[in-house]
């Protein structure tokens, strides 16, 4: 199972770790194809477990429930969580990492924000005064055992970024993160001021930071770089089209042999690999 420290090492491979957005089981298993680290997504998890924007509705016990789920299913993939704001309170903040370290997890992201909490790429966010933040920040520490934690900043104005980015990167935290970072230079402003601290950077289809490729972000030196909704947004896309295909052919559903659309027999398969990763060459299920 991998966990804090086989996510610590790719953190400090040459190459920019990419970790794709997921949001529910199924999502899961399809990335899993093509990428071996998770983002567990609060944007994703907000839509998909409730139905609601990402505004603050997660309860911790849904999201462990959640990672618990995943890394079962996902025993050799990297689990790095979303916890938002630790759920308000320094104590449940600790209780959660403690929880998400014996489910599994390989790190967790704590932001700096306050309530009412906003995503990352939205207007209106509100912080915790630094030093209120790094209290948190110092309790979380102490409570983990090798899970990697990233440092999240929400601040947005520039003097203001870089002095919690700095004092961020004084601390024993793994990873620093800016959300929202709006361009080219203030990433390399960001990474000039962390030292040697890993940064992470954040990509969200019509967010506020630019669309960047891998190796555009390895040469900036940003280590991490999390996909938040790739497959939450590709669905909503898919699913969409799909129905009003449906619509259009008054209900008669497409032929999976003549479109190569995915039919039941592509879908067993799929889910059977979460299986089969527990249990080597386990028979597959016939239909």
């Amino acid at each position: 199972m991998l966990c804090g420290n086989a996510l610590r090492e790719e953190i400090h491979s040459p190459r920019t770790t990419p970790l794709i957005g997921i949001y529910d089981m199924y999502s899961a298993s399809i990335a899993a194809r093509h990428y071996n680290g998770f983002f567990v997504s609060g944007f994703g998890f907000a839509a998909s477990h409730y139905g609601l924007p990402d505004i603050g509705f997660i309860a911790w016990p849904d999201m462990v429930a959640f990672v618990e789920r995943l890394r079962l299913a996902f025993p050799e993939h990297h689990l790095l969580v979303d916890i938002d704001d630790g759920y308000v309170d320094p104590e449940v903040a600790c209780h959660v990492v403690q929880r998400l370290e014996r489910t599994g997890a390989s790190g967790v992201i704590l932001e700096d924000q306050k309530r009412p909490r906003r995503c990352g790429h939205a207007d209106g966010k509100l912080i915790l005064p630094l030093e209120e933040y790094l209290q948190k920040l110092h309790m979380v520490l102490n409570s983990r055992k090798d899970l990697v934690v990233v440092a999240r900043t929400d601040a947005t104005e520039e003097s203001e970024i870089l002095r919690r980015a700095a004092a961020l990167a004084e601390t024993d935290v793994d990873v620093v993160l800016v959300d929202g970072v709006r361009s080219v230079e203030w990433i390399r402003k960001v990474r000039a001021v962390i030292g040697d601290k890993p940064l992470l950077f954040n990509q969200i289809a019509g967010g506020k930071s630019p669309r960047l490729s891998l190796p555009e972000l390895t040469e900036m030196g940003v280590d991490v770089a999390i996909y938040s909704t790739p497959c939450l947004f590709a669905a909503h896309g898919a699913i969409d089209g799909a129905l009003r295909e449906l619509k259009r052919a008054d209900g008669r559903l497409p032929d999976t042999v003549e479109t190569g659309a995915v039919g039941v027999k592509g879908s067993t398969e799929l889910l059977e690999k979460n299986i089969s990763r527990h249990h080597g060459n386990r028979r597959p299920v016939t239909v």
